[in-house]
């Protein structure tokens, strides 16, 4: 049944052009039905080739290529559209369909009532057909293609209420800065086509040895540069926390189950390279927890709930990119596939607290939703404690994974790693304490206008002014909660039970429960003796898991209390974690400054004293060597016949003297 593979990124592709055209004549909720039921065929369609693909057998069984045409025929160099299912591709689609088959569901009670309903659902279906285009590709220039195809679908979607300055600039930030990583991935392909003459994996991985130790090394760091903009690695992370200007599933999309994955999955692809490139894989490893330490501080001083959220990503995917750097690549998977379930969930109850609150999105502002929004409560409080690490939920054994690898790769990377942990609990406990408890602080802001009126006027209370500063509430659906908050419809609370429960269990995808239960061992013939061996004793184990637990508590038992007794602790929230450590200032600061600077120059010294003057001086030079031969030009004939006569006379005595030789 393998040969169904074509239809996993061809039913989210066709829904996608059919809503493009039909979409406004379907209008709501149709539409949004229909883009959910193509995202849900092609998770079904996943279901069947995992099955079948379980049936075959031995270390290359598992490996199967759908060639569906020739795309590229040129002499010796061919391209062809083809599909590379193994354990690693179906791992990936499986939770890339199931999740924003959830997305999709939701999507449609958060999007009612928006006037592009059903351009929304367009964007959303292309944005999974290139996902799955991505990690189905059997070649580097196919992955290529979904590559960039979710670079543009993420740009649709970041900016899709492009009314709003924010979300134009948003989008475009993330256009930009994901171009700086496609430089990085384009250099890689041309160094391995100019090695090997092909971009299919097979036939690379096959002619390894024409790779030295140089161009090993380039390929794995030019790829990882494509994956530090993907992925929003150091320094390339700021325009994922932009993004937040998006509607809230497309940060679900765009965080769980697609886009900042890819370069995850792009690095565990080509694993034969980091094998055989040591400093580059220290390099990954490091840059990696040194992101998910700089990004949970920084998210632990944000008052937006969803760029908490947004640098809990970044972080996220720096523990990824950690097990990537110490070659435990199923470590890293396994930890791909949990922070899908609860991050998804998170994104999805942050989604169904800004709904509630009519789009207000400041943690500051909001304050004991848990005695209106139980459902969202009880979810939300699933993932804070499993992307915490609280056991027995699948964060635990997720992030531990990946921590014991550290541990007995490197002693420094682990020890950062775990600091960063600490982190992770304590930013996600304080949004949890200012978001669902202590007092209801929204009732100090809406309705709006009168609270804005009583603080110009300085009558306001002093924590109303403090919850002001930076103006009134934003609004798109409505004008701020109208009577108490409330849950939202049943399409946006039941993708919330799904996760919760995905996320509570899904720690048992790689427990040894039983010798034949070993969902994620299947990748293991993927990655062979490249995959690294931690070899812990039982005892070093149960220790890591415990000082993992003690991490959690301490980051949830220092934050909880603390933020849910006072919400306004300023010394708690400086401003240089406030600004990301002025990481996006100093990019902007010399692209942008400095590119005007350039400009500046090149505008004046070098425009107008070089170019123009060379071409000036061109124009110059040609007028001076006209007014010389003008003079020989005087339009008398006798002139001209003494001219000709000495011409003559001189010709012939050259000739005379050369016969004289």
């Amino acid at each position: 049944m393998t040969h169904l593979a074509y239809l996993l990124p061809l039913l989210p592709l066709a829904g996608g052009t059919v809503l493009a055209l039909l979409g406004r004549r379907l209008g709501e909720p149709l539409a949004g039905w229909l883009g959910t039921g193509t995202v849900l065929g092609s998770f079904v369609v996943a279901c069947i080739e995992y099955a079948a693909l379980l049936g075959r057998h031995g270390p290359g069984g598992r490996a199967v290529v759908q060639v569906l045409w020739s795309w590229i025929p040129v002499a010796g160099f061919q391209v062809h559209v083809g599909f590379l299912v193994d354990p690693l591709s179906m791992t990936m689609v499986l939770f890339v369909t199931g999740i924003s088959a959830l997305i999709h569901l939701y999507s449609i009670g958060y999007m009612h009532g928006d006037e592009d309903f059903s351009k929304f659902f367009v964007y959303l279906n292309l944005f999974v057909a290139a996902m799955l285009i991505l990690v189905l590709g059997d070649n580097l220039l196919l992955t290529f293609v979904g590559w960039e195809g979710v670079g543009a679908c993420s740009y649709w979607l970041i900016s899709f209420w492009f009314d709003r300055d924010a979300a134009a600039s948003a989008g475009k930030k993330a256009f930009i800065y994901n171009r700086v990583g496609d430089v990085g991935f384009l250099l890689a392909m041309f160094l391995v086509f100019e090695k090997t003459g092909s971009l299919d994996y097979r036939t690379i991985f096959a002619h390894l040895s024409n790779f030295g130790p140089a161009a090993t090394t380039a390929v794995v760091l030019l790829l990882f540069l494509a994956a530090v903009g993907k992925s929003a690695q150091l320094p390339l992370f700021p325009w994922l926390a932009d993004a937040m200007e998006g509607p809230t599933p497309v940060s679900a999309l765009i965080h769980a189950a697609t886009m900042v994955t890819s370069g995850v999955y792009l690095m565990c692809r080509m694993n034969p390279f980091l094998a055989r490139a040591h400093d580059a894989s220290l390099v990954i490893a490091s840059i990696g927890v040194a992101t998910a330490f700089i990004a949970g501080t920084i998210g632990a001083t944000q008052q937006d709930i969803k760029k908490v959220l947004a640098y809990s990503t970044v972080s996220q995917l720096g523990y990824m990119f950690l097990a990537v750097g110490v070659h435990a690549y199923i470590a890293a998977i396994f930890l791909m596939v949990a922070h899908a379930f609860y991050k998804g969930l998170l994104f999805l109850g942050a989604g169904s607290v800004i709904h509630a609150m009519g789009d207000e999105q400041d943690l500051k502002r909001m304050g004991n939703l848990r005695r209106y929004l139980k459902l969202t409560t009880v979810t939300f409080g699933v993932a804070w404690l499993a992307i915490s690490g609280i056991p027995p939920l699948s964060g635990f054994w997720a992030k531990g994974d990946v921590l014991d690898n550290a541990f007995a790769f490197n002693k420094g990377l682990w020890a950062v790693g775990l600091v960063a942990a600490v982190v992770t609990a304590y930013y996600l406990s304080r949004l949890m304490a200012l978001a669902f408890f202590g007092e209801e602080r929204w009732r100090k802001v809406f309705p709006t206008a009168q609270a804005v009126a009583a603080e110009r006027a300085g009558q306001a209370d002093p924590e109303v002014a403090i919850l002001l500063h930076d103006g009134p509430a934003p609004a798109h659906h409505g004008e701020g909660p109208h009577g108490d908050p409330h849950e939202g419809p049943w399409v946006m609370g039941l993708p919330l039970v799904v996760l919760a429960v995905l996320a509570f269990f899904g720690g048992a995808l790689n427990l040894p429960w039983h010798p034949s239960w070993d969902p994620l061992g299947w990748l293991s013939p993927v990655f062979g003796s490249r995959l690294y061996a931690a070899h812990l004793s039982g005892t070093t184990k149960w220790v890591l898991g415990v000082v993992d637990s003690v991490a959690a508590l301490i980051g949830l038992g220092v934050a909880f209390p603390l933020w849910s007794r006072q919400w306004h602790r300023p010394q708690l929230e400086p401003t240089f974690l406030q600004r990301g450590w002025y990481i996006d200032a100093a990019i902007d600061a010399l692209a942008s400054h400095g590119g005007q600077q350039v400009a500046a120059v090149a505008g004046g010294p070098v425009e107008q004293g070089v170019i123009d003057g060379a071409v000036m001086g061109a124009g110059r030079l040609a007028a001076l060597v006209g007014g010389v031969v003008r003079r020989v030009q005087t339009g008398y004939v006798r002139q001209y016949a003494v001219g000709i006569v000495l011409g003559a006379v001189a010709l012939l005595a050259w000739m005379a003297a050369q016969a004289w030789r």
